[in-house]
């Protein structure tokens, strides 16, 4: 296989990686799966997590809560602020091959939001408790993966997402 060498062809190959994700969310078992992940991907997970940490640890938590409070807070900011400046429309608007498998917040699929936040609020997590790496790596996996199985994201805007959160959380642990 060559390597891309227009816009073109790396749009069509974005749709094709999409398409090859999706196939998963026509079987019951993965869409259900791939659903709740999403779901939990929401903020459920990172609210229970903050939560779970302040009873666990008390108040030894909170400049661990506060500082993925912070990160969060600012990740929404950017990426609202992406979505509306790019407007690109989400994988299954753009082709009847691609199945949407979940609802959608917006219109808008760059970057993914789930996808910068899980990294990001990893990232911090990690940073505080290196512990729930076995936790929170393969969730954070699963949440990107979950977007184009589901027919919300293309890759690149999992992959854009991940360093957008990545960036973000690394810039945070700079400013401490």
């Amino acid at each position: 296989m060559r390597l891309p060498h227009s816009r073109a062809d790396w749009l069509a190959l974005d749709q094709h990686w999409t398409v090859q994700c999706n196939r998963a969310s026509r079987t019951q078992f993965w869409r259900g799966f791939f659903c709740r992940i999403s779901r939990l991907g929401d903020g459920v997970f990172w609210y229970a997590l903050m939560g779970g940490l302040l009873l666990v640890q008390g108040q030894a938590a909170l400049p661990a809560v506060l500082h993925m409070a912070a990160v969060g807070a600012i990740g929404l900011l950017l990426y609202k602020w992406l979505k509306r400046a790019t407007s690109r429309p989400r994988p299954f608007m753009r082709s009847a091959a691609i199945f949407r498998a979940y609802e959608v917040l917006d219109e808008y699929s760059f970057p993914s939001g789930h996808t910068l936040h899980a990294v990001s609020l990893s990232v911090v997590a990690l940073s505080y408790y290196p512990a729930l790496a076995g936790l929170l790596l393969p969730f954070t996996v699963l949440v990107a993966l979950s977007r184009p199985v589901l027919g919300l994201h293309y890759p690149s805007d999992v992959l854009a997402g991940a360093a957008l959160g990545a960036s973000l959380a690394g810039l945070s642990l700079l400013l401490i």
